[in-house]
């Protein structure tokens, strides 16, 4: 009987130690993957930006907001261009408040609308004088289609912006040194553009999945960001395509309850806070001396090359023709 005692008592002991090897294994193997990987570096840069203007599209949560904080504390004036009202003007007594820095404004901004994107633009121009920084940050994976046929990633991701860019471009160009950054994604290396698109004829792709379409947009958004460097080659204007890593953003709102299930575990174990993720788009807001660099992709704070696909010029060429056509400025 004691024997018996004896064995069902080691036996237990073995299977805690074992349990607590394998946790502490666990653990180290998370802490690894953190600080390698989820744990982004951050921006070193002081450079305040008193006197100047910066605009942050989808600014009322997420990265946006991370972002337009960091830049109201280094003394900056900051429109958050956001379509929901409440939330924006919710974020922007947060960052007030959490800054001290009072010139931080909400103006209203409906991307998938370009009749709200011009109004965005006139109104802007009417009542600011000056733009430094535009962050293209905005962005959504919905997996619906636009009311005129296209993906509602390309509509908002990549043509809402493209137009918002073209009509602030004089604008920054007034600034000493203007510059436009890009929340791209590295999902741009499975996204392909579709002839429909380049052709400049809308079609119901009701067969995509939610991630193919953001993929598509975000490959637009790299190739946007290419040709966009090309024609401010000469001027005081730089331009940046930046992959803020992977983020527990408000982005998973659109997806369907067993999806969630499935992902916001994860993504709170292994996926950035706002706050990381916001890094690189910070450092190439503020960072000195990477005007040589105009039209590149970071990450990590450090340049990175991108697919095949998007280092296409002629791609970024006929994409911006078409988009020229599409917002109807050609």
């Amino acid at each position: 009987m004691r024997k018996n005692t004896c064995y069902r008592g080691n036996r237990t002991v073995q299977a805690m130690v074992t349990w607590v090897v394998l946790g502490g294994g666990l653990l180290a193997l998370y802490v690894l993957i953190y600080y390698n990987l989820v744990r982004c570096p951050k921006c070193r840069s002081s450079l305040k930006l008193t006197g100047k203007t910066v605009i942050v599209t989808g600014a009322n949560t997420g990265i946006g907001k991370a972002c337009a904080l960091d830049l109201a504390k280094r003394g900056a004036r900051v429109i958050l261009a956001c379509r929901d009202k409440v939330k924006a003007e919710a974020a922007v007594y947060d960052i007030r408040k959490e800054s001290g820095n009072n010139e931080v404004l909400f103006m209203h901004l409906d991307l998938e609308s370009l009749q709200s994107v011009r109004s965005f633009a006139e109104t802007f121009l009417k009542s600011e004088p000056r733009l430094d920084v535009l962050i293209n940050n905005a962005g959504l994976a919905r997996g619906k289609m636009s009311s005129d046929g296209f993906s509602i990633e390309f509509r908002v991701n990549h043509l809402g912006h493209f137009l918002l860019t073209i009509l602030l471009l004089d604008r920054l160009k007034q600034a000493k040194a203007g510059r436009v950054v890009v929340v791209a994604s590295e999902a741009h290396r499975w996204g392909s553009i579709d002839s429909h698109v380049l052709s400049g004829v809308a079609t119901k792709n009701t067969g995509w999945s939610t991630f193919r379409p953001y993929c598509d947009s975000k490959l637009c958004n790299i190739l946007f960001t290419r040709e966009l460097a090309n024609k401010l080659e000469g001027t005081n204007v730089s331009c940046y395509a930046v992959h803020p890593g992977c983020v527990f953003t408000d982005l998973s709102r659109n997806m369907k309850f067993w999806q969630k299930l499935l992902f916001v575990p994860l993504a709170k174990l292994f996926f950035r806070d706002a706050e990381n993720g916001a890094q690189t788009t910070i450092y190439c807001t503020v960072q000195e001396g990477i005007e040589m660099l105009s039209g590149r992709y970071f990450s990590e704070c450090q340049v990175k090359e991108v697919s095949a696909s998007g280092r296409d010029d002629a791609l970024a060429k006929k994409l911006w023709e078409v988009s020229e056509r599409l917002v109807g400025i050609a």
